[in-house]
């Protein structure tokens, strides 16, 4: 008879830890945000000027917008993200184009049938760019700029001999946000290996500080071990350059066991570190083997040196997890890594003391395929904007498509969870936004000041939405009161400030109201999905270690394992995250996760041993298992 009791209070206690805003106002790490936020706000400069030289200020908003393509893939490998900014280019231009076409025919602003249309339009927009941000992982303000840009141009009141100007001009900002990315990757190529490598090096750090300090190790050895992989990742394009290097370089030979342990052979070493000093202007200044001491002049982040700082991140991971630090102090050492990471962001890579001796290591090697599509996310986001932006209509608010922007901007999140979190964040960002946008509007700014302040508040925006979404908001809100009066000068500034504050109130609430109502169990499918693939990955690697096999593919299995566990937890995180029960013991996951980084400090150890007395051949680095299908015991794969 308590059955029914016990059932309520667990979906009592579910909802109140998902509806938790904890976490809301911590600060991320993001050591590149400065260098990003200026390339952003010479992006949104230089879009908007033409429309200034032709004496036609308020045509700068659209050019603007698509300068807006530049704030997507900020810590993307520049090969990928030149892809992912060619098409996002063209989605914000056809959003700018559409909204302007249905604005232009429907004129929302005169209410009526027209308006409802466009709201429906702007939910389906929203939803569509929820997907494909989804399915492309990019998070941030994601798919809410490209429904600003459609909603912005919707609203604007063009008329028909408009449409086609105003695209062009959307064109020409996304285009010149794409030759920025383009004009990145030729003169910082290194850039994104270099922070990622940074990045790694920290969470390394972070990992051992807690180590030295007898705290809880499962949330940090879970950040490292994802920071490490990526890094790989962000290293893997260099040296499959340095791979095809090598075989047409005549007279190179590179064994597998070298391959495997130390990379390429030290002559192919030498001959890639040589070709990317001559590709960044310098000379090489070191051999490439030899330790990086304190005092060293400045130089490029080359390929071999970033490979050897995640090397050691990786041995001092399974060391740690091994609950065997093979350097000695872990505080100590964890000093020396940031150093190095402080180093490597400055583009000093040089300038960090002494690295303790690189250790045999085997390295796992992959890139992670795209995200699956998920349909509900997407769903939850048409009916909370679509919502949203009804209700404002209905009220007879001006300016409504602001409560659809506020609600799809929540639910571009991950869960339930995060869903709250950006709600919280979104309010006060809001909050504090409006009172920076009075004290600016009250100084009745000319158009060339309202363009000067558009752009500082870019620059302001860039920088510290990567360390926080809620402060990123505190200067979203004036940016977007400012480019709606720059738009229609016309429109009382007081006005503006209420329907954005009632607008975003009414979003949020909307939106968290969807979030809770469409319950979905993809987590809790996913989650179990991820333990099932964990256990394999496991029940592989200890029959690997009891047949004497570790040693034979240790990039195989590492691999496999390591990519296991991180699926494991980021699953049990998202279903943490739900109202749908996971149907699974979290004590089971547990045990499972911690089994699995047993195993792999085991593999690490192995593959070593095997390094230094097992010769012949073996297969090259494999892409990382993401999906339980490719976790079979057979499966081989090369870059």
């Amino acid at each position: 008879m308590r059955r029914p009791s016990l059932h309520r209070a667990a979906r009592a206690r579910s909802l109140r830890d998902v509806l938790s805003p904890r976490g809301a106002l911590a600060l991320q790490r993001a050591d590149d945000a400065l260098p990003f936020a200026l390339r952003a706000a010479l992006v949104t400069a230089l879009a908007a000027l033409p429309a200034f030289l032709t004496g036609r200020p308020g045509d700068a908003v659209f050019a603007v917008l698509g300068s807006f393509t530049t704030t997507f893939g900020r810590l993307m490998p520049h090969t990928r993200r030149t892809r992912v900014l060619a098409g996002v280019a063209v989605a914000m231009t056809l959003c700018v184009a559409a909204g302007s076409a249905l604005g232009a025919r429907l004129r929302p602003q005169d209410g009526g049938a027209g308006a409802l249309l466009v709201v429906a339009a702007t939910a389906l927009v929203a939803g569509t760019a929820k997907l494909g941000c989804d399915r492309a992982r990019l998070r941030g303000l994601g798919a809410v700029m490209l429904l600003f840009g459609f909603a912005v141009a919707a609203q604007a009141a063009p008329t028909p001999a408009e449409v086609l100007p105003r695209t062009l001009l959307a064109a020409g900002g996304a285009a010149t946000a794409w030759l920025a990315a383009l004009a990145g990757r030729l003169t910082h190529p290194e850039g994104p290996r270099r922070h990622a490598v940074a990045l790694a090096l920290h969470e390394v750090a972070a990992l051992l500080d807690a180590e030295a300090a007898g705290a809880p190790r499962t949330a940090a050895r879970h950040r490292a071990t994802t920071a490490v992989l990526d890094a790989y990742r962000a290293l893997e394009p260099e040296r499959r350059r340095t791979r095809a290097g090598a075989r047409r370089t005549p007279g190179v030979r590179e064994t597998a066991v070298t391959r495997r342990t130390h990379g390429p052979a030290p002559s192919v070493r030498a001959a890639a570190h040589a070709a990317f000093a001559r590709t960044a202007s310098v000379r090489p200044r070191r051999a490439p083997g030899r330790p990086v001491r304190a005092g060293t002049r400045r130089a490029p982040a080359s390929p071999e040196h970033a490979e050897r700082m995640a090397d050691l991140c990786w041995s001092v991971l399974v060391g740690a997890v091994r609950r065997r630090p093979p350097y000695g102090d872990p505080a100590a050492l964890a000093d020396v890594l940031r150093a190095h990471a402080r180093a490597f962001v400055r583009r000093r890579p040089g300038d960090g003391p002494e690295l303790p001796p690189a250790a045999a290591v085997n390295r796992p090697h992959g890139a992670r395929p795209p995200a699956p599509a998920l349909l509900v996310p997407a769903l939850r986001t048409v009916l909370g904007t679509g919502l949203a932006g009804a209700v404002a209509l209905g009220l007879g608010l001006g300016h409504g498509y602001w409560a659809a922007l506020s609600a799809a901007a929540v639910l571009h999140s991950v869960d339930v969870r995060t869903a709250t979190r950006r709600a919280v964040q979104r309010t006060l960002g809001t909050a504090a936004g409006l009172v920076l946008a009075v004290a600016v509007l009250g100084l009745r700014p000319g158009p060339l000041a309202l363009a000067g302040t558009v752009v500082a508040l870019e620059l302001l925006l860039e920088y510290a939405v990567a360390r926080n979404y809620g402060l990123g908001v505190v200067f979203l809100t004036p940016l977007a009161l400012l480019l709606t009066e720059l738009a229609a000068p016309a429109e009382p500034a007081g006005a503006l400030v209420l329907d954005r504050a009632v607008g975003s109130l009414l979003g949020v609430l909307l939106a968290l109201l969807c979030a809770l109502a469409v319950v979905h169990d993809r987590a809790a499918v996913r989650a179990r999905r991820a333990l099932a693939a964990c256990v394999l990955a496991s029940a592989q690697a200890r029959e690997a270690l009891a047949a004497g096999r570790a040693g034979a593919a240790p990039e195989v299995l590492q691999a496999r394992l390591a990519a296991a566990v991180v699926e494991l937890r980021e699953a049990e995180d998202a279903a943490a995250g739900e109202l749908w029960p996971v149907g699974t013991d979290p004590a089971d996951l547990a045990r499972a996760e911690r089994r699995a980084y047993r195993l792999l400090g085991l593999l690490a150890a192995a593959g070593r041993e095997g390094a230094r007395t097992a010769p012949g051949t073996g297969p090259g680095p494999v892409p990382l298992p993401w999906s339980p299908p490719s976790l079979s015991p057979s499966a081989r794969s090369r870059p």
